[in-house]
């Protein structure tokens, strides 16, 4: 978590400073054509994760289970990690103006997890512990870019597509009879992504940016009938499950580009 602090911190002050520097130069610094880059920062997510089953007169809950178990199966987390890749893009540039398209493709590596322990309201003191936990892998954007140019240094808003993948897992236990069930889902995610930035140019063909982005990928969700409870084992397909989870992302990340 510090480290992410820092690289938020660091992200802030590089857009803080181009914003400074554009303001104490005339000449208008060229950004169009082709251009390749890399970058590096953090990111912290927010995630929403459900978890709850129904009643059945053959299952294996009694009736005031059912509610127990989805207020401890409503669990918000909080992913955070680094990100890192390379992007490429196009700039149109009219005087001080610029119309560009930029994608970008490279790791995200956020993961959290939360466990949450109720009690059985039927059959106290034995209780019953859901466990969630949400991670990701890579990160792919594709974005237009609209921006002005002062001095050496671009202003810009960006926003469009987002991509992700996530990798959902939830898993249900209890002290009254061993029962035990998982479920979960992994796949990719599309979305949405749009933020702010600043780059400026430090030489004929190199610039450095700082940039924010907020990305909101969807959610994913999945059923389950494998619960089992007692020794040897019986199985209750009848108390369904449902596991949900969504996920939002702060980015804040540094980059270099190199213009052909």
């Amino acid at each position: 978590m510090k480290s992410l602090k820092l690289a938020r911190f660091f992200a802030i002050s590089v857009v803080t400073v181009l914003a400074l520097t554009a303001a104490g130069s005339a000449q208008s610094a060229d950004f169009k054509g082709f251009y390749l880059g890399a970058n590096v920062g953090g990111a912290n997510g927010n995630s929403d994760a459900r978890t709850s089953t129904v009643f059945s007169p053959t299952g294996y809950f009694a009736t005031t289970s059912v509610p127990a178990i989805a207020t401890a199966g409503a669990q918000n987390l909080s992913p955070t990690g680094f990100t890192g890749g390379g992007q490429a893009g196009y700039n149109f540039q009219h005087k001080n103006f610029v119309l560009g398209f930029e994608a970008d493709f490279g790791g995200m590596s956020l993961s959290d997890s939360k466990s949450t322990t109720g009690i059985y309201p039927c059959c106290a003191p034995t209780n019953f512990t859901v466990t969630q936990k949400v991670e990701t892998s890579w990160l792919f954007t594709l974005r237009p870019r609209v921006g002005f140019v002062a001095g050496p240094v671009l202003i810009y808003g960006t926003g469009g597509l987002a991509m992700t993948n996530i990798n959902y897992t939830a898993v249900f236990t209890d002290t009254f009879a061993t029962a035990h069930e998982n479920g979960g889902k992994e796949d990719n995610l599309t979305g949405w992504t749009g933020g702010a930035g600043a780059e400026v140019k430090v030489g004929h063909r190199w610039s450095v940016k700082g940039e924010y982005l907020y990305a909101d990928f969807g959610s994913v969700s999945t059923t389950s009938t494998n619960l089992t409870a007692f020794t040897p084992a019986i199985a209750f397909p009848t108390n369904t499950f449902t596991h949900t989870a969504d996920l939002r992302a702060h980015i804040y990340r540094f980059g270099v580009n190199f213009h052909l």
